[in-house]
């Protein structure tokens, strides 16, 4: 039971989609906000922006400047069911661009899914920011859809004595890449990235991973598994940077 969204080739579906009302969090389209007065305007490509480096993303940067659509998911409360941004994918030749903004404030808790293949060319980002004692929990699968080439990233940052899950699993397609960046502001914040893949045959898969532990007692994880046959590849990158005072870090990879 979740609340659906639904975008097919990155164009919304309102008759495919439920209300977007659901207690503890507030929904709207990026394409309908008025963007002025919106609290997501001190966060939309504002995180894209500081996870240009130390390392450049230009497809991440692309997408923050063409995005026509996505939604704002702003956390107040504990809803009582799961956000779910299903992708479809209906042209063959279909380009989607679509960002997401979602803001979970102090003591809240979310858990947000994905799912489809979305287009066949797929360029996604996601800007998270999780307040002091806040929890975001992300599950994402992508496919299946052996023709499907995507780039996505999720920009996250966390405050004191937060906490941010994502796993994705990733099953055929051309062409994915998978960017996490995340960094830890508060004191004993925990942040656990983990992800896993099925490729056959032509299978490009790269996931990317960068976490920057700037704060005291915080705890991350990276776990990544490939199972690929018949010339499929995968590939696995993945960077701890622990600032100066960040003591008592703890982070696996």
């Amino acid at each position: 039971d979740s609340l659906k969204i639904v975008f097919v080739d990155g164009v919304f579906d309102e008759a495919a989609s439920d209300d977007l009302s659901l207690e503890g969090v507030s929904i709207e389209r990026l394409a309908t906000s008025q963007a002025d007065i919106h609290w997501a305007r001190d966060l939309y490509g504002v995180l894209e922006a500081r996870g240009q480096s130390p390392v450049e993303r230009p497809l991440a940067a692309l997408n923050t400047a063409f995005a026509s659509d996505g939604v704002a998911i702003h956390v107040t409360g504990k809803p009582s069911k799961p956000i779910n941004l299903i992708y479809r994918h209906a042209s063959p030749t279909s380009h989607a661009i679509l960002h997401h903004v979602v803001r979970v404030e102090s003591g809240a808790e979310a858990t947000i899914l994905e799912t489809g293949p979305a287009a066949s060319r797929f360029n996604k980002c996601m800007e998270i920011d999780i307040a002091d004692k806040g929890t975001l929990h992300h599950v994402r699968a992508q496919g299946r859809d052996h023709e499907r080439r995507a780039a996505t990233h999720m920009f996250t940052r966390l405050g004191t004595e937060s906490v941010y899950k994502s796993f994705t699993l990733t099953v055929n397609g051309v062409l994915t890449r998978n960017e996490q960046i995340v960094v830890l502001t508060g004191d004993d914040a925990i942040a656990h990235v983990a992800g896993a893949c099925v490729g056959d045959g032509a299978f490009h898969h790269d996931d990317t991973v960068f976490i920057t532990h700037d704060a005291v007692n915080c705890e991350s994880r990276q776990v990544f598994k490939k199972v690929l046959r018949n010339g499929a590849t995968g590939v696995f990158q993945g960077k701890i940077l622990v600032k100066e005072g960040a003591q008592k870090t703890d982070g696996y990879q």
